[in-house]
């Protein structure tokens, strides 16, 4: 088994490693500290699983998430992030994520995620689980953050950041009136005036590190 962790933290890196390599006695490991590593390393080897942060310097996680799967549609790619399962499973889910763990959860349930996601599976914990078969039996009113496409969520959080829109624009190689506009459709569909707003939204439902 071949398995690429991509995280900019050498020591989780390290401790992943520790957690698998006992339990997959034959696996072979390769690391990526960034989205650019992440990226060649897939594009130039194969794996059989991808183990990946989302929150990196530079490139977020979504969009290596998202190029990963254009690249390799059938590697499995399980997400491990710190964020709450509630903020951000469905939507990594939704855009291609065989699994989701949060790193406190990943010393219990990391193997058996691997297991399950190179079966063909998809995993998830059990609590989320049930929240997402509740989604099936009544109507939930969406917070307004999920109203918004994946590339406006992305920006919302580099807002609530503090990051300013030439910034922003820089990032992500796209142009300021770009990113202007964005943030226009981003204070609309939310019912917000300002980036304070927007700050303080983040900040309360922990969408921000």
């Amino acid at each position: 088994m071949k398995i690429l962790l991509v995280d900019d933290h050498a020591l989780v890196r390290q401790g992943l490693k520790l957690i698998l390599a006992d339990h997959f006695k034959n696996a072979s490991f390769g690391e990526a500290r960034n989205a650019n590593e992440a990226l060649a390393r897939v594009t130039n080897q194969k794996w059989d699983v991808v183990v990946l942060d989302i929150t990196m310097p530079g490139r977020s996680g979504w969009e290596v998430l998202r190029d990963i799967k254009k690249l390799r549609p059938k590697l499995p790619v399980l997400v491990l992030s710190m964020h709450p399962e509630d903020q951000f499973a469905v939507r990594m889910l939704k855009g291609g994520a065989a699994g989701y763990l949060t790193k406190e959860s990943a010393g219990d349930e990391l193997t058996g995620a691997i297991n399950k996601v190179i079966a063909g599976g998809r995993y998830v914990s059990p609590s989320l689980a049930e929240r997402m078969a509740s989604y099936l039996d009544i109507d939930v009113q969406k917070a307004p953050h999920e109203r918004l496409s994946d590339r406006e969520f992305l920006i919302l959080r580099m807002i609530a950041s503090g990051k300013q829109v030439g910034q922003i624009a820089r990032e992500l190689s796209l142009s300021v009136q770009t990113i202007s506009t964005y943030r226009a459709r981003i204070l609309e569909k939310m019912r917000m005036k300002n980036n304070a707003e927007i700050t303080r939204y983040a900040i309360e439902r922990n969408l921000v590190d």
